[in-house]
């Protein structure tokens, strides 16, 4: 009999995605459910973007390319990391896969050696632990508390910090709260990572340009110049540009750990979709009017969701400055009783209830290292957002 590998037994599942998926069923069977848990804009791919990707096809532009990107897009990258964070990268500082998270992956393969530690802010994208373990590495949760805005605090990393850690994982806007860093607040992080020079920084930017209330974005690599040389900094086309399915993140980054990504990349999966390329060219270099057109519908979204949710018995919920997620607490809703006479426990039951009572899905917090929270991503229509927030508030009031 075949075994899998023991190295399974220290990763789980993406809890996002089987919120997801067993929403999916339960629509499959007849239930109407509204599911918040995937982190996937609603909006289209802009039209240039979908015209390009077309002629590439038409132009027979489907055969391999470079292992990690096609150089007119690592020059397409280069201006946009130049444009919009004052980051200056030659080509053979960009590495380009299928999307930020393998792009994030290939870091993390290219980067840590066995037991070497990796700060992770909790709560976290539920991928960086679990990404960290494939690695050999040894995941080092920090708590980023609801009073200090879901941030970190330079005392707390300065604390956690070893001759054994190797990486800072740092992203702003978060997922899954919306947190974003200020200028200031990463100078300050900044200033402790400055006197530990063998702690590099995996820095994802993917929601650089979801921010709200004229809040300002700031790479940190460009905060603090001191940092240039032991950042990446990830980003992607996903998000901004609502082309999660073309599948093309990119990072700027040490050009010898970037040659490293690339031969990891070179044993995996080869280069990207050469389609998806020629498309994430046009959105990068193209028009960028979509983006705060968006931006306005999600920060409308967002505004519904923190008001709604703040009306239901025994949720409290912060107003994040980016991303489009909230994150808010249910610790209001713990230790009562549902209708059918169960007791809430825990953030875990809090979301079963939710969504067996009024097909409702969200993310509970234990997934994302920090309890008791769920995540609601607001990335669908105001008028589901809306329906589920009433479906919650209903939820809420029915427990005694």
């Amino acid at each position: 009999m075949v075994k899998p590998a023991k190295r399974l037994s220290l990763i789980k599942p993406s809890p996002t995605m089987a919120i997801t998926a067993m929403a999916a069923e339960m629509k499959a069977a007849g239930r109407d459910v509204i599911g918040l848990g995937a982190g996937e804009p609603d909006f289209d791919t802009p039209e240039n973007v979908k015209a390009a990707g077309i002629e590439a096809i038409r132009a027979g532009e489907t055969k391999y390319t470079r292992v990690d990107g096609l150089p007119a897009l690592k020059e397409a990258v280069c201006r946009k990391f130049k444009r919009e964070n004052g980051l200056d990268y030659a080509p053979e500082q960009i590495s380009v896969g299928s999307g930020a998270k393998h792009v994030l992956y290939n870091a993390l393969m290219a980067g840590v050696d066995a037991g070497d530690e990796v700060i992770v802010p909790a709560p976290y994208w539920v991928s960086y632990p679990d990404m960290v373990r494939l690695a050999e590495g040894e995941p080092v949760i920090v708590p980023a508390r609801a009073e200090d805005g879901f941030k970190l605090q330079p005392e707390a990393l300065a604390a956690v910090i070893t001759p054994r850690t190797r990486w800072l994982v740092f992203n702003s806007p978060s997922n899954p709260t919306g947190a974003a860093y200020s200028r200031d607040e990463i100078a300050g992080l900044a200033r402790v990572l400055l006197d530990h020079p063998q702690v590099g920084v995996l820095a994802d930017d993917i929601y650089e340009h979801l921010v709200y209330d004229d809040f300002a974005f700031h790479s940190i690599a460009a905060v603090e110049p001191g940092l240039f040389e032991r950042t990446i900094t990830i980003n992607g086309v996903s998000k901004a540009y609502a082309m999660t399915g073309w599948r093309i993140g990119f990072a700027g980054g040490p050009a010898a750990l970037i040659k490293g990504m690339a031969k990891v990349q070179s044993q995996s999966t080869s280069n990207p979709a050469s389609i998806s390329q020629h498309a994430a060219i046009a959105a990068l270099d193209g028009p960028q009017d979509s983006i705060p057109e968006r931006r306005a519908a999600f920060q409308e979204r967002r505004d519904l969701v923190v008001g709604m949710l703040n009306e239901a018995a025994g949720i409290e919920c912060a107003t994040p400055e980016g991303a489009f997620y909230v994150y808010p607490s249910c610790a209001g809703m713990i230790g009562r009783t549902t209708p059918e006479g169960t007791r809430l426990e825990s953030d875990e039951d809090v979301a079963r209830y939710l969504l067996e009572a009024e097909g409702v899905a969200v993310v509970h917090g234990a997934a994302f290292g920090l309890e008791p929270h769920f995540r609601i991503s607001y990335a669908t229509s105001t008028e589901a957002l809306a329906e589920a927030c009433l479906r919650i508030q209903r939820a809420a009031h029915a427990l005694s």
